[in-house]
């Protein structure tokens, strides 16, 4: 099993949950009002007057063979519109209850 966190502009509104639904991930956990700043080139994120944009994140556990399809449509996703901010980081998961 792994971890799929996905940090994304408030901008793609509920894109990321619809397609998540669309690959069969039912189950995840999502943050609004998140705010952050991007490592590389990433305007901040921190929902103040210099910097009104804020982000949501979703975490959800995934089998090891659904890492992949959702990391493909993340990268298209992100591709497509490369100013709004979209990260997904993949951690393994070693127990659940």
């Amino acid at each position: 099993m792994k971890a799929i966190f996905i940090t994304y502009d408030q901008a793609y509104g509920d894109e990321i949950v619809i397609m998540l639904e669309k690959l069969a991930q039912r189950g995840f956990t999502k943050w609004q009002d998140v705010g952050g700043c991007g490592s590389e080139d990433g305007v901040p994120h921190l929902g103040n007057h210099a910097w009104p944009a804020m982000n949501d994140a979703v975490l959800t556990i995934v089998p090891d063979e659904k890492v992949t399809e959702i990391l493909d449509c993340v990268r298209a996703m992100d591709q497509e519109s490369k100013k709004l901010g979209l990260r997904a980081f993949v951690w393994n998961i070693e127990a659940m209850v």
